[in-house]
């Protein structure tokens, strides 16, 4: 499955995060019903001053952020709790583009502390909650929250990481 790491920030280590988004986006997509050799998102690893300029620029809100994703086609019309359709995938040779995702490493890192977490679990979940977002998955309405957390955690577990909304869940590696 193509994931096209952009290293913006050089203390991201490249491998660890390229097999983290694969790994992630994988489970994610296979959870789903999707081949994940006929999609391709693009992950940008910068720091939270480029994350906090994004934010501006698309959000509105110059601050830093954990991560941000841009999906490739609207997909989170009106679900009302139910699941959003996504887009058909292609195939490896012309694999169908589902968006983008931006990781600041600050914020991530800060968070995972905070949270006691592991960076790798943390960055795992953030990428499983953006690549739902890519396929249009969101949490404003209730319901739609429900859902898309219901399937993080599904898609966690298989993973190996402790459900993140439970706060007791994990102990610190």
């Amino acid at each position: 499955m193509p994931v096209d790491v952009v290293i913006e920030d050089p203390r991201w280590d490249e491998a660890m995060l390229e097999r983290l988004a694969r790994k992630a986006a994988e489970a994610t997509l296979r959870h789903l019903g999707l081949a994940p050799e006929g999609v391709e998102i693009v992950l940008l690893a910068c720091d939270d001053a480029r994350i906090a300029a994004l934010n501006a620029d698309f959000r509105d809100k110059p601050t830093p952020t954990n991560v941000l994703s841009w999906p490739e086609w609207d997909l989170s019309a009106e679900t009302d709790g139910d699941a959003p359709h996504p887009p058909e995938a292609g195939s490896p040779d012309d694999p169908e583009p589902l968006g983008n995702i931006a990781l600041a490493y600050e914020t991530c890192a800060r968070e995972a502390v905070e949270q006691g977490k592991s960076f790798d679990n943390h960055l795992t979940h953030l990428i499983v909650h953006s690549v739902l977002h890519l396929l249009g998955y969101d949490h404003i309405r209730d319901k739609d929250a429900a859902l898309m957390e219901e399937t993080e955690v599904l898609i966690l577990a298989l993973l190996g990481v402790s459900d993140p909304y439970d706060a007791g869940a994990e102990m610190p590696v």
